[in-house]
């Protein structure tokens, strides 16, 4: 999830485990806590950016991290001299459940992360939230400003508290409540296509989950749609992407296959002009909704390594204007 997310998540998270222990102290400690593991994003100032790729949300956002940071976590803490310090035993919790959590949470997102690293590269991408979610993120972000202004005995501070985490829990099941419900709607349509997908899943669109990009490998290609989880009827409006891996047969470098790795075999290659490009299609299409032939959000220049430091944020937003966010408006409202 995005920053701000992790803070306020973490805040509310220190509060609810430590906050009668250590009073606001317990906001800051939970919002550090809870933003370690992005501390890889250092990384960016000395590797490029395919590698960067991997090594974002890989080592640091492992199990193995985890049992490693924790301990050295707590004893500093408990060497920490304030008015009521906790046991060693309640520091290793209050650290390893803060770090857990944003595990979890960097996992319900599509670009996935490295629980097992570094003895197993495999990204954990659960699709079920968008990195950016204002439903999920302003009450926890109000949840958190509450517990900063209240007084450390205020009475309301367990009912902000309470709020947050019973939001955050249930915002996520409703979330993957309506997956389940676009997976339902996806089977049908498949069938009524006669599609056999090799595989496929979907994944929320921007800022929302409740209108969802569906992706189903085909053959040489992949099978994209837009389902919302009001529709009426099964959407049957498919356009296929050819996945062009012959663009790629003369390319044998790191680059690629690291590129080959972080997209998990979700890819189709084009030529713009004169430049070669590697598209990671498990993060949708650029305003897909409204132009289904639309280019993809993540897009690298395989022969433009310079151009590549934005790679992930740059079309995330691209294409949007009044008529495409109507658009984008009107579609989730169902068919």
């Amino acid at each position: 999830m995005d920053t701000l997310t992790h803070i306020a998540l973490g805040a509310i998270v220190g509060e609810a485990l430590a906050g009668k222990k250590l009073g606001k102290k317990a906001l800051l400690l939970g919002a550090v806590a809870q933003s370690l593991p992005d501390i890889d994003f250092i990384a960016a100032l000395w590797l490029n950016p395919a590698d960067n790729l991997l090594a974002h949300r890989g080592f640091t956002h492992s199990f193995i991290f985890i049992i490693l940071i924790t301990p050295i976590l707590a004893l500093l803490a408990d060497r920490w001299k304030i008015t009521n310090p906790m046991s060693l035993r309640k520091w290793i919790y209050f650290f390893g459940l803060q770090l857990l959590i944003h595990l979890l949470i960097d996992s319900l997102n599509a670009y996935g992360v490295g629980w097992l690293e570094p003895f197993n590269h495999f990204r954990f991408s659960f699709h079920v939230l968008f990195v950016a979610d204002p439903v999920f993120s302003l009450p926890l972000g109000l949840a958190f400003v509450a517990l900063i202004i209240l007084r450390s005995n205020h009475r309301l501070r367990l009912p902000a508290t309470r709020f947050g985490l019973i939001f955050g829990v249930l915002y996520i099941s409703y979330a993957v409540s309506n997956k389940l419900i676009i997976n339902q709607d996806l089977d049908t349509a498949y069938t009524e296509m006669n599609i056999e997908p090799e595989r496929y899943f979907v994944t929320p669109t921007p800022l929302n989950t409740w209108l969802w990009c569906a992706i189903a490998e085909i053959d040489s290609g992949y099978q994209i749609s837009y389902h919302s989880v009001f529709d009426s009827r099964p959407d049957t409006n498919f356009t296929f992407f050819y996945r062009n891996e012959s663009l790629l047969e003369s390319i044998n470098d790191q680059e690629l296959k690291n590129l080959l790795q972080f997209s998990n075999g979700y890819y189709t290659a084009e030529q713009w002009g004169d430049t070669l490009v590697f598209n990671d299609i498990r993060f949708g299409q650029m305003a897909g909704w409204s132009d289904p032939k639309a280019g993809f959000t993540f897009h690298y220049y395989l022969q433009r390594p310079e151009e590549n430091k934005f790679v992930v944020q740059r079309g995330r937003f691209a294409n949007w204007d009044f008529k495409t966010t109507q658009q984008f408006i009107e579609r989730i409202k169902g068919n």
